[in-house]
């Protein structure tokens, strides 16, 4: 078979596709650097030219993956609280479902990994300071607050999510409600305002 000839950036953005491949079906442990030259067709020589080792590629393919998730999160000013996080939890869950070995290894296996840690943390950041611009907020009192309150947030859905990756224990409705439902009942004591009237949501979890 005849080996195509691509640019190095259009090489690294095959390898970076069939490693995303590999680590969403496969876990971390049993995903192989060989695996991945066969499975893009080339010499594990030019493979090792473009990453170095597994973690290099896992951390190049999750950077990857945070970058497009951020990018697929939008908080519209124009919706409500409660219409922002659906959007911004269910843009989530469908690639941490389609992802669940390589989120639960980013979260697990690498758990004490400074690399990912740090896209990690980047990308909680991120969500943070988006959130925090779409609230009001009255003083710098009240900001402080209200971003203690949703670094907290953060870190308990990606702990809540990750569990249930493991061992779905409710429905995927039932896991973004109680996420919705921890972020209003931190926020509420802290804004002049009830940020979400139309919460708890009618007749239940929502669909």
């Amino acid at each position: 078979m005849t080996r195509r000839r691509l640019t190095p950036a259009d090489r690294r953005a095959q390898l970076l596709a069939v490693g995303a491949r590999l680590f969403a079906a496969t876990p971390y442990d049993e995903v192989l650097m060989e695996d991945v030259a066969q499975e893009a067709g080339v010499s594990r020589a030019l493979l090792y030219r473009h990453f170095p080792s597994k973690h290099a590629l896992f951390a190049a393919v999750y950077q990857e993956a945070s970058d497009r998730l951020l990018a697929a999160t939008r908080f519209d000013p124009d919706a409500t609280l409660v219409e922002q996080l659906t959007q911004g939890l269910d843009a989530h869950f469908d690639y941490f479902i389609a992802n669940r070995q390589a989120v639960l290894a980013a979260n697990r296996v690498l758990a004490g990994d400074p690399v990912i840690q740090t896209i990690m943390t980047d990308e909680l950041d991120s969500l943070r300071s988006r959130l925090l611009g779409v609230l009001p907020l009255a003083d710098d009192r009240m900001h402080d607050a209200v971003s203690a309150a949703l670094k907290a947030w953060l870190v308990f859905v990606q702990v809540l999510v990750v569990d249930w990756l493991a061992r779905e224990t409710c429905t995927r409705a039932e896991l973004r409600d109680t996420c919705i439902g921890a972020a209003v009942g931190a926020l509420r004591p802290l804004l002049p305002e009830d940020p979400a009237a139309d919460w708890p949501a009618v007749d239940g979890a929502g669909a």
